[in-house]
């Protein structure tokens, strides 16, 4: 029988304590650092120029100034839907590069053009990431919805309406379906498969026991989820329309949370006898899984980026309260990257390989935050009128 006991069970593996400690959640700021990039950012209206003030301010390799910049940028909007972008280089305003950028909004055009300037400033060869969309779910109390906005919370929209408890939203690598998991009228944990454009939704797994924790392969092609039909949780893999299921693990541990290795051949996740889990690599096709000795105790909700296939990102325990950490294959541990005084969970890899968002979280809320992974520095995203929001995917653009 399919319950939720059942399911926040499965969940558990994920479970973090919550600090009653009084501070801005989510924010980590690292203080001065000479590594940094010194930028000025300008935009010739108040809300471009706001939202360009965001953005630097997240990226943990620019530290914003009125002077003694070794760079400026300055975006003008030049249309609906476009943006230059002038970037000049030290006291002479030596010219760098001019480009207008055209994007589906104004903003938009703002955030690709911010792209162009850290590509072209950062010195570091890292892309930008401004652009990136994220899919995540609003908390409503008893109700849960899956909501989409741009990575600074503009154009923030539900797409969900089921009125229930909506789980683990993932993007389709070409960025018009979200899989997920949610009690949608049967009361029960089940895979539904979202058409963002139209917002029909469709049953994609609603096998006995509980259904979850769905996620597409980098090409789109396959779907790797947590069932327990057979009774254990366990990994199996369908197509992306939800065909050919076929399972992949056979043991008593309790597994959560696949995650694809970028070019689609192993899948990482969780798995634990105990209330200890820990990372296990195996490949897509089957195997033996393999546990990765990240330092930890608990180690849980990986995701593996695709920029650097040899970092996968996590949360683990350290100390009192739980932590994002980066497993690096080279070193064969993970490092604690938050350092914060908060939970850090639920981590999401943005496009540079440096940066990721996760949820910060203590008893009073929940919020997105942009986490620069090399400084520890946390910059809040998530808007204060959409109350607690958590379980972000990042869609690269």
């Amino acid at each position: 029988m399919k319950t939720l006991s059942r399911l926040l069970l499965l969940l558990a593996l994920a479970a973090a304590p919550l600090s009653a400690q009084k501070r801005e959640l989510g924010t980590v700021d690292v203080g001065v650092d000479k590594s940094k990039v010194a930028l000025r950012v300008s935009a010739n209206t108040a809300e471009l120029n706001n939202l360009a003030l965001q953005a630097f301010g997240a990226h943990g390799r620019y530290r914003l100034v009125a002077s003694g910049q070794e760079y400026e940028a300055k975006f003008t909007a030049v249309g609906p839907t476009q943006v230059r972008v002038d970037i000049t280089k030290g006291v002479m305003a030596t010219a760098v590069a001019s480009e207008i950028v055209t994007g589906t909004s104004q903003r938009n055009a703002l955030l690709r053009a911010a792209d162009v300037a850290v590509v072209k400033t950062n010195g570091l060869g890292l892309k930008g990431f401004f652009t990136a969309k994220l899919a995540f779910i609003r908390d409503q109390g008893k109700v849960k919805e899956v909501c989409v906005a741009d990575l600074f919370f503009g154009e923030a929209k539900q797409i969900t309406h089921d009125k229930a408890l909506a789980l683990m939203p993932r993007w389709s690598p070409d960025g018009t379906k979200i899989i997920y998991t949610s009690f949608f009228k049967s009361g029960s944990a089940d895979i539904f498969l979202l058409d963002v454009a139209t917002g029909r939704h469709d049953k994609f797994a609603d096998f006995r026991g509980t259904n979850l924790g769905a996620r597409f392969s980098p090409n789109g092609q396959q779907v790797a989820m947590v069932l327990s039909g057979e009774g254990n949780s366990e990994i199996y893999l369908a197509t992306a329309q939800g065909r050919q299921v076929s399972r992949k693990t056979r043991s008593d541990a309790v597994k959560s949370s696949p995650c694809w290795s970028p070019d689609g051949t192993r899948l990482v996740f969780a798995m634990s006898l105990g209330t200890n889990p820990q990372l296990h690599v195996m490949a897509a096709a089957g195997g033996t899984p393999q546990r990765l000795t990240t330092g930890f105790t608990y180690a849980a909700e990986p995701d593996w980026s695709r920029t650097n296939p040899g970092k996968i990102a996590c949360t683990v325990k350290a100390g009192s309260q739980y932590q994002i950490a980066v497993y690096d294959f080279a070193k064969g541990k993970a490092e604690v990257a938050s350092k914060a005084d908060f939970d850090g969970v639920e981590p999401s890899w943005l496009p540079d390989g440096r940066h990721l968002v996760y949820t910060a979280r203590d008893r009073a809320s929940s919020v997105l935050c942009i986490l620069d992974t090399e400084t520890g520095q946390s910059k809040r995203i998530s808007a204060t009128n959409l109350g607690p929001v958590a379980q972000a995917s990042v869609l690269a653009q």
